[in-house]
């Protein structure tokens, strides 16, 4: 039976900051990390999904944590074929970049010079090594989009993702229904076992026509299961703000609902993360906490 390790999604939301999570004085962002890590053994962060990491960063992640403490890491938006603002890329990279430009300030990386694309992919795995060689890394997550349909072009891709980032561990959450289709997922499972990818298992608004099953299949030695919440109303609303789809608090019932699925994924794997997402005030917190208590896992103490 693999270990669990559960936690939520940044430990600096500001919802978060201003929930009463954090006592008096823990205010900067160090401070919330050491207190956060005293409280939970994982954490997933953004901030690599928007940039490529700075040294420094990585360096304060790891400084701030105990030995054992993982960090799972979302991919830089632009290897998830998301567009992405030149401004993000490092400020070196930007004038090479520019002719991947196609509308507005936003890159595709298949618009970009092969040679470009290549300096990005060496400059984001460069940045993370840091936390693989602390042994605080914990999955490198690729969150593909909607319109990443199962083509031979993208299964291939998939591919080029585990070449490029091949001394880490990965994650691949998939947004088209159509890859968990009768004559897609076999296939797809196939593929991500043969490559040691963990398929990132998902609960989130059922009997909509964006919704993923919630499947709990392990690919990987190190498993995940992300809970974005339940809020069918805010989830397909193009109104919604991004902290309107995530405004979801699980009751213990639903919770119960996946007890089964993590402990079959735990018989399956070495590590399974758990990780929630609905970030709302601390409601990913308190059911963070639930879930533990659920799984008779021991809670950290905070001294």
């Amino acid at each position: 039976m693999g270990k669990i390790l559960i936690g939520v999604s940044s430990w600096s939301d500001p919802d978060l900051v201003k929930s009463g999570f954090y006592p008096p004085g823990v205010e900067s962002s160090e401070d919330r990390l050491r207190y956060y890590s005293s409280r939970f053994d994982i954490v997933e962060s953004d901030a690599s999904y928007h940039a490529i990491p700075w040294s420094g960063h990585v360096k304060m992640w790891v400084d701030n944590t105990p030995a054992g403490f993982a960090f799972d890491l979302k991919v830089f938006s632009l290897f998830s074929g998301q567009p992405t603002p030149i401004n993000s890329l490092p400020r070196d990279l930007r004038e090479d970049a520019r002719e991947g430009l196609r509308k507005g300030n936003n890159l595709y990386l298949d618009h970009l010079p092969q040679e470009v694309a290549d300096r990005l992919w060496e400059r984001f795995a460069s940045s993370i090594y840091a936390l693989k060689e602390s042994s605080r890394l914990g999955l490198a997550v690729f969150q593909f989009p909607s319109w990443f349909h199962p083509r031979p072009e993208n299964l291939a891709y998939i591919k080029t993702c585990k070449n490029k980032l091949s001394a880490f561990r990965l994650g691949m959450e998939f947004r088209s229904p159509e890859w968990f289709g009768a004559g897609i997922l076999p296939g797809l499972l196939d593929l991500l076992k043969s490559l040691q990818i963990a398929l990132v298992c998902v609960d989130e608004p059922q009997g909509l026509k964006s919704s993923m099953p919630a499947l709990a299949e392990a690919t990987a030695p190190c498993g995940t299961v992300r809970f974005h919440g339940r809020n069918s109303a805010a989830w397909e609303n193009k109104e919604s703000t991004t902290g309107e789809k995530y405004d979801y608090l699980y009751s213990e019932s639903e919770l119960n609902e996946w007890l089964p699925r993590i402990r079959l994924l735990q018989a399956n794997t070495e590590e399974l993360h758990v990780i929630f997402k609905n970030k709302h005030l601390d409601h990913h917190i308190v059911n963070a906490l639930q879930m533990q208590k659920l799984l008779g896992l021991p809670g950290k103490q905070v001294s």
